[in-house]
């Protein structure tokens, strides 16, 4: 089998023009992994082997190897991969390096500090949004979101927020498997959409967990591709989600001033 090419014109030392002879096994084992992330859902061990372009049983002990450094993970229940623990230490550490991400966080926390409401910080996975940094603040919440909570698409704001500000083409299969089935409920979400992008900010009240509020603001690049999403949660006695409401405000000029922060300064110069 022919060594797969590499991609860019550098060579491991950087200098450019030049392709460096690279170790065949390990490329073959980044096919297998470039196929389950171009997939954004787990996959069984014959689909991986054929989206990688590999016999099952070649792809076999690279799925072994992968399993036991941890870039994969197998369910018992169903053979399906996933990936690893490795994986996912590897993917926090590129979001810890994300200018954008890098900015967000101490303006979050002072968000939180500000207003009294917790604040969580997501991006967007092949399952729905994901939690990435969740500030905890005065007011007592309880709910059950951590770092790693996946969002629902249809009843938390953060959900719709990425829905509304992410074109369709671009979700991953799993997003249109949550939408709602019923013609009336998919009416009723697409009008919420609409709703969230007339007003910049989505909201949701008494969901998906009662007594509970939330408002979510999306952060852009000067693209206009949605980077992040700041959402701010909180008892409903507490949390004023008037479109202009005071906590609406200070959410989106947190996510405005991110923007601004980024885009201004640069990608490769926002301060750690």
């Amino acid at each position: 089998m022919n060594r797969i090419p590499m991609d860019g014109t550098a060579d491991a030392t950087g200098q450019p023009g030049r392709v460096s002879r690279g170790v065949q096994s390990v490329d073959v084992a980044a096919r297998m992994l470039q196929a389950l992330a171009q997939a954004r859902c787990p996959l069984g061990p014959g689909d991986l082997a054929a989206l990688a372009g590999l016999p099952p049983a070649q792809a076999h002990p690279y799925l072994v190897s992968l399993t036991r450094l941890g870039l994969l993970k197998r369910d018992p229940m169903s053979g399906n991969y996933a990936p690893g623990p490795m994986a996912l230490r590897l993917a926090l550490l590129h979001l810890e390096n994300d200018p954008a991400y890098r900015a967000a966080v101490p303006r979050v926390v002072a968000l939180a500090r500000e207003t009294g409401f917790c604040v969580a910080i997501c991006t967007s996975a092949p399952q729905g949004p994901l939690v990435v940094h969740f500030e905890r603040a005065a007011f007592p919440l309880h709910v059950n979101l951590h770092v790693g909570s996946v969002m629902s698409l249809t009843t938390t704001s953060t959900g719709r927020a990425f829905c509304a500000f992410t074109p369709q083409s671009q979700w991953p299969q799993a997003w249109h498997e949550q939408l709602p089935a019923v013609a009336a409920d998919r009416a009723r979400f697409d009008a919420l959409l609409n709703e969230t992008r007339e007003h910049g900010m989505s909201r949701s009240v008494n969901m998906p967990s009662p007594s509970v509020s939330s408002l979510c603001a999306p952060v852009f690049d000067a693209s206009g591709r949605l980077r992040l999403a700041l959402t701010a949660i909180g008892p409903t006695a507490a949390l004023d989600v008037a479109w202009d409401g005071a906590a609406a405000s200070a959410l989106r000029a947190t996510a405005n001033a991110i923007a601004y922060q980024v885009d201004t300064v640069g990608d490769d110069e926002v301060p750690a």
